[in-house]
């Protein structure tokens, strides 16, 4: 970004400042670019959005207000419009799209949306409402039964999933954003069919990509957390996570035996099965392309060392801790 005044490019400057959202008081690394010669600080939009999510998201975890991912997911999953959703909670006839949108919900409006999370709840609201004709209300309740039961069926399955990303509530661990093992079990495709990395590879890239979605944005990709261990960053759970996506058969993997004794894991893709886009946006389709060729000349070993000078390893692999994504800011 050029100055105003000089016309020449402008540095990025970062530093903490304490901002205040709803009388509330939170500390967030403003970004900005920074005139050299006169000293002044500029916003673009990209940096504003990011100011605004780091605030935003700080009070909406404290006050357990659902992100906007989570009131999208509510409302999809009954099949209903966001008007119509707005009726069911008795909010005004635009408010539930205007939440999707990123409008911060009031606390009481939240607690109503997370209660419309619940089938069982949201029947309840559903029955309540005088304003639906009874038609409506019918078509409702089938939609409900038909979640119960197909949550039901699925119910082993469901809870394996989420154990393994350790489904969570978004907050600092999770990059803001709802634990998604679909999401991360796509991201796992992507790079293995973009490279056949080695395992040690592919928890680094994972990584690399969450991260770098949230430096830009305030937000991760997958929601998945991860942890500092010797040989670098990994998400949680992974030896778990990828011996499940190869038994249901999303990758093969194939070993390799070393003069050392160890075993090495390389993973390629299933011919049968082929990443999906459509899960991703385009901002973070560009992030893991970006990835991708950041790294795909970059050996094993290699990625191990680079991931070794990352602030987010050094302050935290010395007790296998879980990393907070506000180190994103500070990858090299």
């Amino acid at each position: 970004m050029k100055s105003p005044f000089t016309g020449k490019e402008m540095s990025i400057a970062k530093e903490w400042r304490t901002m205040s959202f709803r009388k509330d008081e939170f500390r967030v690394l403003f970004h900005s670019y920074q005139c050299k010669d006169t000293g002044e600080q500029f916003e673009d939009d990209a940096f504003a959005q990011l100011n605004y999510n780091q605030l935003v998201n700080q009070y909406r975890v404290k006050y357990s207000i659902p992100f906007p991912e989570q009131i999208i997911a509510t409302r999809e999953k009954y099949k209903l419009s966001a008007a119509k959703m707005s009726k069911v909670c008795g909010f005004g006839i635009n408010v539930y799209r205007q939440y999707e949108a990123g409008e911060v919900p009031s606390q009481s409006n939240a607690k109503l949306i997370h209660l419309a999370h619940d089938p069982h709840e949201f029947r309840k609201l559903v029955n309540y409402c005088s304003t639906l004709d009874q038609n409506f209300k019918e078509k409702a309740y089938k939609t409900i039964d038909n979640l119960l039961e197909e949550q039901k069926h699925n119910k082993v399955e469901q809870q394996l999933e989420r154990y393994l990303i350790d489904a969570s509530l978004p907050n600092n661990f999770t990059g803001f954003k709802t634990p998604n093992f679909k999401k991360f079990a796509e991201m796992v495709m992507f790079f293995t069919e973009e490279l056949n990395p080695w395992k040690t590879k592919l928890n680094k890239l994972l990584f690399y990509a969450d991260f770098n979605m949230y430096k830009q944005t305030g937000f991760s990709i997958s929601g998945v957390q991860y942890r500092a261990l010797p040989m670098g960053p990994v998400p949680n759970n992974f030896n778990s996570i990828f011996e499940y996506l190869y038994k249901r058969n999303d990758l093969d993997i194939s070993y390799s035996h070393f003069a050392d004794g160890g075993i090495g894991e390389q993973f390629k893709p299933n011919p049968n099965r082929t990443f999906d886009k459509n899960l991703f946006t385009e901002n973070e389709l560009q992030v893991l392309e970006l990835i991708s060729e950041r790294f795909r000349n970059t050996s094993t070993n290699e990625i191990i060392e680079i991931s070794h000078k990352e602030k987010a390893w050094i302050d935290n692999h010395a007790e296998n801790k879980l990393i907070d994504y506000n180190y994103s800011f500070e990858l090299n």
